[in-house]
């Protein structure tokens, strides 16, 4: 998110940062293409159209492949045993394919997922597009930041039942709007310490926007200073708002803002709705 003042770069980069998220959105392996969401466990399970019976345990996933089933891993085809090593939180591995379907290794609440990417999974076809509200300045409040001494673990909630994420805390976003003062824990992003993660609610969740949780990266204060500018226009959808195979993290529930944000992503547009995609 920039940090100009000026409207017409603002509206701009909006409407680059719109048309990034479509372009992630339509492609073939994007989370569209999420076909399942499977939990490995210590004993060996096998997966509709996914060859071989998988596990893990402390050294990672590990595929049994029987006679006349193969595996594209690691660049080569691949029959047998094979290990893929261990898998780190929130990380996403393409770690094998079958024919056009990625299977991705990821690991959320420390468990280890297989989720195969299918170009050919009907969600793809039944997404329309994700409306939003029209760039508005005056959705760009001013806010302090009250950094905290050293990160705090939280529990949060996830979008598939089976998980609980644990995620840092890093400080507080104090917004004061009509008089009012807000207070919501930002945390920390594991691919950039100078950006933060706002999850939040507020009264256009389920009505407008997506019920659950929506999403703001924010550019953090330099250490030492407080003041930003949240550009609430940047508000953005999660994986779950999407698709049932994400287990996205949600907002805290004190992350709950009473009044309508206006801005940002809207609830996704699917062929016969949500329901009919899965």
């Amino acid at each position: 998110m920039t940090q100009t003042l000026d409207p017409a770069t603002r509206a701009a980069e909006w409407s680059r940062w719109r048309a990034e998220n479509e372009r992630r959105r339509r492609d073939p392996h994007g989370y569209l293409a999420y076909r399942a969401v499977h939990f490995l466990e210590r004993e060996p399970h096998t997966f509709t159209g996914v060859p071989g019976a998988w596990s893990t345990g402390p050294d990672g996933p590990v595929v049994e492949l029987a006679a006349g089933e193969t595996l594209l891993a690691d660049g080569a085809e691949t029959t047998g045993r094979h290990e893929f090593g261990p898998v780190a939180e929130r990380e996403f591995r393409w770690a094998a394919q079958v024919g056009d379907v990625v299977l991705e290794l990821s690991r959320r609440g420390g468990r280890d997922l297989l989720r195969p990417l299918d170009p050919t999974y009907r969600l793809r076809t039944d997404y329309v597009e994700t409306p939003a509200y029209d760039h508005d300045p005056a959705w760009i409040l001013p806010a302090v930041f009250e950094r905290h001494p050293q990160g705090r673990p939280q529990q949060v909630r996830a979008a598939v039942d089976g998980i609980e994420h644990t995620h840092e805390a890093v400080g507080e976003l104090v917004l004061t709007v009509d008089g009012d003062e807000h207070r919501l824990v930002v945390f920390a992003r594991d691919d950039d310490p100078g950006l933060g993660i706002l999850l939040f609610t507020d009264a256009t969740s389920g009505v407008t926007t997506y019920a659950a949780s929506r999403s703001l990266a924010l550019p953090l204060p330099e250490a030492g200073e407080s003041a930003l500018a949240v550009d609430f226009n940047r508000a953005g959808n999660l994986q779950c708002a999407y698709t049932d195979h994400a287990p996205c993290p949600l907002a805290p529930a004190g992350n709950r803002l009473p009044f309508a944000v206006e801005a940002g992503e809207q609830t996704p547009v699917l062929r016969g709705g949500r329901e009919a995609a899965r």
